[in-house]
């Protein structure tokens, strides 16, 4: 039985909840889970099941319940539709000479 739009995009919310929560906890996102978020958005669209603008909307709020914050402002410049934002928190970066 075929999947409708609703549950289609209740499934990609809990992606992104994936994606950001293992972002928010430190750890990293394997490019293929990415990936497939963002083929899962282009097919949402192509299906007419939601437009660009509805899914980052929802992708944004799906951030900022994830990491308590909204995503920075120009976030849609950096990551243009169905590029699934990918900030964490930054490495430590330990110094390999003694200068």
């Amino acid at each position: 039985m075929p999947k409708t739009g609703d549950t289609a995009l209740r499934l990609l919310e809990q992606r992104w909840t994936d994606i950001f929560e293992r972002l928010a906890g430190g750890g990293e996102v394997p490019p293929s889970q990415r990936l497939r978020a963002e083929g899962f958005m282009e097919a949402l669209v192509a299906l007419e099941c939601a437009t660009p603008e509805a899914l980052q909307a929802r992708m944004a709020a799906s951030y900022e319940a994830c990491f308590g914050e909204a995503l920075p402002a120009g976030w849609e410049d950096l990551f243009p539709f169905p590029q699934v934002p990918g900030f964490g928190e930054r490495a430590p970066v330990v110094p390999t000479t003694a200068d």
